[in-house]
């Protein structure tokens, strides 16, 4: 054996040894005992990185934190268990949030925001506190008691605004043209790669969504600091939030300046000085004392993109609909609430789930409740239900479809490529990319792109009990906030998931606290999680995720528009509050 090899033996096998140990000490701090609590408790509740509709199996956090590439994300779902739990705990006597840079959708801060009320309502405390706040964690911070900042920190109550990312002068350079089939004056998906400025329809949807969740925001505030909500435009308008943190104070925004090593002084106000604190991660494992329920009401989520196959993440159309005709048929499972948080998708996953809604409601009572996004396919899958649940800023509707075609001719030409081949009919090769399609194939994939929107349609309307002519009023693509989607017939009333779960019940003829849920899908196994995660491309999107931060939006928007197969029912943006 040379030097070299013994070398590269050695260091492999010490690489390997290093990540056997991170696993086999990962597993290890993974504990199934329930958390227990004492009396005299502050739930310390951090919120930093990114919000999202379901925590990661805790082997994956774990490992991907210990590793160093973890996002930063934390479940919503764990977020809103670990308050209930709280509340319902004699031992906690309040909540300390402690605020980072939080990352996360309108709708989502809305259903975190009315359990923080909740748990207000009470008569326990909240008390937050922040170096910097964001209009995202300052809208949170609105429900405390007191509200406490660095001297030295930061109010950025700005505003919202809204930007997309143009690849059309790129793709001109490369040589690639995206040819477009759609329907929908509003259908904006395909502007980033046919446009260098958002189109007059899209900025007028735009402008209409921001300044509806900005006011409700603006509103939310003022009621809770017993301030005019004009007071919150002003600090946003004359760039207040720049200026000295004192000013915070003046306009009744901030209650205390203070340095964080303080905050346990002013935590006296409302516990003894040897309280106790508990985390998260604790507090989101605290059993609750119930009966075991013989009857239960699923909760089913369905999370991300329609057969998105640039991502492991997302919804697989074929197992979520064989999941949703499953629970049609299991006795225990007598109502189901389908939580959707997804932009859409492929037009073709989007009707198997629409009619695996269709056979799941012909059996027991199906309630949607839609969380940041329930648009275009993530709509055509939910207008099927007994009963819609919205937030008000849920973006939803984006009922419209399109297609994508790249002719790359250019690109090859400038590099020296050139292409033949012979075929034995006249669109035996229609859909290829080394040229540009012909005006009869694009006549064919255009009235494909039609007949797809027209059953779209008919599909909203049979489900919500209107006409077609009613829905193609509001359709075109547009996107919608919940509010305005109520006026519009779209949903049927504004919640949360628990509002959905409780509507469910009462359709289900179950009394309260005589039912159980279950969540789907099912947590991972251990094995599970760990094949998934070496087995995959996990650590590689996560090594990504942590080293682009928001950036990594923009990549994966190129590696969908390149997945992309077939007709689409994508809404075509997202949407964070910082």
């Amino acid at each position: 054996m040379t030097l070299a090899t013994f070398v590269g033996v050695f260091l492999f096998t010490v690489i390997c040894t290093g990540l056997l140990f991170i696993l086999l000490g990962t597993v290890a701090s993974l504990s199934d005992v329930p958390t227990t609590t004492k009396d005299n408790t502050v739930f310390h509740l951090e919120l930093s990185g990114t919000l999202t509709e379901r925590g990661a199996d805790d082997v994956q956090t774990a490992l991907l934190s210990r590793l160093s590439m973890s996002s930063s994300s934390i479940g919503l779902n764990d977020v809103l268990t670990a308050i209930d739990n709280a509340e319902q705990d004699s031992h906690i006597k309040g909540i300390y949030l402690d605020f980072g840079t939080l990352s996360a959708s309108p709708a989502s801060l809305n259903e975190l925001r009315q359990a923080l009320e909740r748990f207000k309502s009470s008569g326990k405390f909240v008390i937050a506190y922040a170096d910097y706040y964001t209009n995202g964690t300052y809208y949170l911070a609105s429900t405390a008691d007191k509200i406490f900042l660095n001297p030295k920190g930061m109010l950025e109550l700005t505003g919202m605004s809204f930007s997309t990312i143009f690849f059309k002068s790129a793709l001109d350079k490369l040589g690639v043209e995206m040819q477009v089939f759609k329907v929908g004056t509003f259908k904006s998906a395909v502007e980033p790669f046919t446009n260098t400025s958002m189109s007059a329809a899209n900025r007028l949807q735009m402008e209409t969504i921001v300044q509806s969740i900005w006011k409700q925001t603006c509103n939310a505030i003022a009621q809770c600091r017993h301030i005019e909500p004009a007071v919150i435009d002003r600090f946003a308008n004359e760039g207040i939030f720049m200026q000295e943190p004192e000013l915070a104070v003046q306009y009744g925004l901030i209650d205390s300046l203070l340095y964080r090593d303080n905050i346990k002084d002013a935590l006296q106000t409302y516990v003894t000085e040897n309280h106790h604190t508990i985390k998260l991660s604790q507090m989101k494992h605290i059993v609750p004392k119930q009966k075991y329920m013989a009857d239960k009401i699923a909760v089913v989520y369905a999370v991300g993109s329609i057969d998105d196959e640039s991502s492991l993440d997302g919804i697989k159309s074929e197992k979520l609909a064989k999941q949703l005709t499953d629970l049609s048929t299991d006795s225990m499972i007598k109502a189901v609430v389908l939580r959707i948080n997804s932009p859409g998708g492929s037009a073709y996953g989007s009707e198997q789930l629409w009619h695996a809604a269709e056979v799941l409601k012909a059996k027991k009572p199906l309630v949607v409740s839609m969380g940041d996004y329930a648009a275009s396919g993530g709509y055509y899958m939910a207008c099927n239900a007994d009963v819609i649940v919205a937030h008000p800023n849920t973006l939803t509707g984006s009922i419209g479809i399109f297609g994508l075609l790249p002719n790359t001719k250019p690109l090859t030409d400038k590099i020296g490529l050139s292409f033949d081949g012979v075929k034995t009919n006249k669109f035996s090769n229609l859909g290829t990319t080394s040229r540009p399609a012909t005006e009869a194939e694009k006549l064919l994939i255009q009235r494909n792109i039609e007949r797809g929107y027209a059953l779209f349609v008919k599909r909203c309307a049979d489900g919500r009990g209107l006409s077609v002519d009613s829905i193609k009023t509001i359709a075109e693509g547009r996107v919608w906030t919940g509010i305005d989607a109520l006026q519009l017939g779209l949903v049927d009333t504004l919640g949360n998931l628990q509002t959905a779960i409780t509507i469910a019940a009462q359709r289900a003829h179950l009394e309260a606290d005589a039912y159980a849920i279950k969540t789907y899908p099912p947590k991972k196994g251990v094995m599970d999680q760990l094949q998934e995660i070496f087995g995959s491309n996990v650590l590689q999107t996560e090594w990504l995720k942590s080293n682009l931060g928001e950036n990594y939006h923009y990549l994966r928007l190129l590696q969908q528009a390149q997945a992309m197969q077939g007709v689409q029912a994508l809404m075509p943006f997202v949407c964070d509050i910082r």
